[in-house]
């Protein structure tokens, strides 16, 4: 077997490889009427935080505006971001969910 194949075929693998996608941070939006419980039980039912991390990221939405619940794929944070809007909106609450390129 000639060496020049598995050469040329080392050098195409090398060649081959992909560059991760692009991650995105989905951010939860302050407002003045969400209570911070639904917040909370947000974070822990959709992005699995425990209870302190949940609270954690739920103050810093209140005290900054905004917090980042995870970063996540495209597609993965799209449906994360539906998911939060649907759920917020089923229980008649203003709540934002957006995602923006890590």
């Amino acid at each position: 077997m000639s060496t020049q194949f598995r050469e040329d075929a080392l050098k195409e693998a090398s060649r081959a490889r992909t560059t991760p996608p692009p991650l995105y941070k989905v951010l939860l939006l302050n407002d003045d009427f969400t209570p911070m419980e639904f917040v909370v039980q947000i974070l822990q039912t959709f992005f699995h935080k425990d209870r302190e991390q949940a609270t954690k990221i739920m103050l810093q939405v209140h005290t900054q505006g905004h917090g980042v619940c995870g970063v996540y794929t495209k597609d993965v944070a799209a449906t994360k971001v539906e998911q939060v809007l649907h759920f917020a909106k089923a229980h008649q609450h203003p709540l934002q969910c957006v995602m923006e390129e890590n």
